[in-house]
């Protein structure tokens, strides 16, 4: 069985109008989401083999609080996954090579979304991720077989988690 831990950015700032959208940094909210996630990560033993994380400052923030609980996963920062659409993110995770057994995304709304709900076919938490997928929430699915074939309906949604939810757990 694959694994693939769609993650999107913590809560970002925009107390300086003047920045970039690619260059908004993390809110402290975000800050302490990503902590939250991170606990979870590690109580859950999440150890992906690949991280694939958009270059914008906003979700490589986020990946760096979630980090410690990550073992020793390759990260790769990738320009093509800022302002991409669900299958532009699709496409790209089907050029995974076959021998590694698990993905973390780590992107933006709302192609991570989509692209959770375009993979999912079932999952007790399927109609609570088509209602909302907020800063920081958690995916995770699962399947069969290798990336090239992944598509509609390809996998289970095992998991999903919002930090809102994990406040009294941490």
């Amino acid at each position: 069985m694959r694994r693939l831990f769609l993650l999107r950015h913590a809560k970002s700032s925009w107390d300086d109008p003047s920045l970039a959208d690619h260059d908004r940094p993390l809110a402290p909210r975000g800050r302490r989401a990503s902590a939250l996630i991170q606990e979870y990560l590690r109580r859950n033993r999440v150890e992906p083999a690949l991280v694939l994380c958009s270059s914008a400052r906003r979700t490589r923030e986020t990946l760096e609080g979630v980090r410690p609980a990550l073992g020793a996963a390759e990260v790769r920062f990738e320009r093509e996954l800022y302002g991409a659409s669900c299958g532009d993110l699709l496409q790209r995770l089907r050029v995974v090579p076959d021998e590694v057994a698990s993905v973390m995304l780590v992107g933006h709304q709302p192609a991570i979304q989509e692209l959770a709900v375009h993979l999912a076919a079932s999952g007790p938490e399927l109609e609570r991720l088509m209602g909302k997928f907020p800063t920081a929430a958690l995916a995770t699915l699962t399947f069969a077989g290798v990336w090239s074939e992944l598509g509609l309906g390809g996998a289970e949604l095992v998991a999903y988690v919002k930090p809102k939810q994990l406040k009294g757990s941490a």
